[in-house]
């Protein structure tokens, strides 16, 4: 695969300003986890599944989403994010098909780039989520934005996987044997999507996947290779997360733009340069500071500190009573500086001490995305203002406080 990158693009339409030399200008993302809005959100009862939200419900929040992607779009964000989860009756993240609702989105918006972060590639035939993909992104004209991941919940990736794979997780500790072969078809997957989207013809023998099937009669021949269409008609990025040093390794030498979130901030300096040196080493190119990196920080603004963490709270918690059991605490660090490991299930005061959550007035989160800017040299940060079940007016109103009484001090 050819590396794409923004500085690449040709057409001045769609190509961002600060591509050829990377001026100081931050950007800003919006990424939610499409949750349904929750009266009871906060630590406690009840429990995740005690709840089962209705379809209108979910399809409403649907809708709602759909009217924030319109917001930032005019308030002039870089990116919106949606998520790709399934079966979720307890209402934390109700879009199974986010390449679907950017598609949607982008005939209602004018300039905003569009992505889901994160498709699940073991869910999907890499074959039908490359055809999707494109499809957006010409429809869009060249706003797809191409987030992959392995997954997290095992009732989605085991129901929905062609080979019926789970993910390992703190929730399922017997499953880390299947979150080998998980690795094994998301980098297969992702080798035949490249193949696919990159060139007009394509072939793949693999471990998991043989493309095409040997022997397919067609027209008195048998079929040899296989043409993709529709293909990009724009240059693309792949978006991937890294979470663990085996996925730092490996997206860099893939030519991946890389996502980071939810670790201790000086896990992410870690990562975050460890990817620019294994860059250069696999491309012969440096990279500028922040050049193929995106920071994504839960942030929440209020009149004064205590009103934001008050506003704060409840959805943090619930966050946390939903994603806990899948080891996401994984990137926090304990007072000895090391990761504490899977089972923490953290207060909204060690999430601010972590600065993965950034909580305060405007100036308070200028200053923590600020401490960022200076430390790594980031330029793409993108927000995560709805904390789970909270409303969707009160995260509107998020996106135009950040615009203008945020952004200004930056």
């Amino acid at each position: 695969m050819s590396v794409k990158r923004e500085a690449d693009w040709p057409d001045p339409e769609i190509t961002p300003q600060h591509s050829s030399g990377y001026a100081p200008a931050m950007r800003f993302g919006v990424f939610t986890f499409a949750g349904v809005e929750m009266d009871d959100r906060g630590a406690g009862l009840p429990a995740p599944v005690d709840r089962r939200y209705d379809n209108k419900t979910v399809w409403d929040t649907t809708e709602q989403l759909i009217q924030l992607g319109v917001t930032a779009d005019e308030l002039d964000y870089e990116s919106f994010w949606f998520t790709e989860h399934h079966f979720q009756y307890e209402g934390y993240e109700v879009t199974p098909n986010g390449i679907q609702l950017c598609t949607w989105l982008a005939a209602k918006t004018k300039q905003i780039k569009l992505g889901t972060m994160f498709n699940v590639v073991p869910q999907w035939h890499p074959l039908r989520l490359a055809e999707d993909f494109a499809t957006l992104h010409n429809l869009s004209g060249g706003r797809g934005l191409l987030g992959v991941g392995r997954g997290t919940v095992p009732r989605e990736v085991q129901s929905l996987s062609p080979f019926g794979v789970s993910i390992g997780s703190h929730d399922n500790p017997d499953q880390m044997d299947a979150d080998t072969i998980n690795r094994e078809v998301f980098a297969e997957s992702l080798e035949i999507m490249k193949k696919a989207l990159d060139n007009e013809t394509f072939s793949h023998r693999g471990k998991y996947f043989e493309l095409p099937p040997p022997g397919i009669p067609d027209r008195g021949e048998t079929v040899k290779t296989l043409t993709l269409l529709p293909r990009p008609l724009y240059p693309y990025q792949i978006w991937q997360p890294i979470t663990s040093p085996p996925t730092l390794e490996w997206v860099p030498r893939q030519g991946h733009s890389a996502v980071f979130w939810n670790q201790h901030h000086s896990f992410i300096k870690r990562f975050w340069d460890r990817y620019g040196e294994i860059w250069a080493e696999s491309h012969g190119q440096e990279l500028e500071p922040s050049e193929n990196r995106m920071l994504v920080l839960s942030v929440r603004v209020g009149d004064t500190r205590e009103e934001a963490i008050e506003s704060s709270r409840p959805g943090h918690d619930e966050f946390w009573k939903f994603l806990g059991p899948y080891g996401w605490s994984r990137g926090y660090a304990g007072t000895d500086g090391k990761p504490v490991g899977a089972g923490l299930i953290p207060t909204l005061e060690e999430s601010i001490e972590n600065k993965t959550w950034v909580v305060g007035s405007a100036e308070d989160v200028a200053e923590g995305i600020a401490f960022y800017r200076d430390r790594i040299g980031v330029d793409y940060v993108t927000l995560f203002p709805q904390f789970a079940g909270d409303p969707y007016g009160l995260v509107e109103d998020q996106l135009h406080r950040f615009r203008e009484e945020v952004i200004p001090l930056l």
